[in-house]
């Protein structure tokens, strides 16, 4: 049995490195968000305040995606409460972002998302 416990320890690791990488990944669409964000700001299109509040709102949804497939990994292979509570939170936060991003999309024209979704 001693090989079921090097095999849970090297499926520890992967989950933690996977998780690393993912929450880097994730920084990176923030930072990313804000700077293609603050190119449209100052670019010489006119784009609206909420043209640019929509664009970085799909980057930090991303992100949220991305925290919270990490989340889950960490869960999967250590799952004690306080991490079962911490992924209940952020699922719950991520839900009530995602579900307002999605309506405030939604009340955009269809020329006003196309335009976001090709800069």
């Amino acid at each position: 049995m001693e090989w079921i416990e090097h095999l849970e320890l090297g499926l520890s690791s992967i989950a933690k490195l996977a998780k690393l990488g993912i929450e880097a990944i994730s920084i990176f669409c923030v930072i990313l968000g804000i700077l293609q964000t603050g190119r449209m700001a100052i670019s010489k299109n006119a784009f609206s305040f909420n043209h640019l509040r929509l664009y970085f709102g799909m980057w930090l949804q991303l992100a949220l995606e991305l925290q919270l497939g990490a989340d889950i990994l960490a869960t999967t292979v250590a799952p004690t409460f306080e991490a079962l509570y911490k992924l209940a939170i952020v699922a719950l936060i991520r839900t009530f972002l995602n579900y307002f991003l999605n309506r405030e999309f939604a009340e955009q024209s269809p020329e006003s998302i196309h335009l976001l979704r090709n800069r």
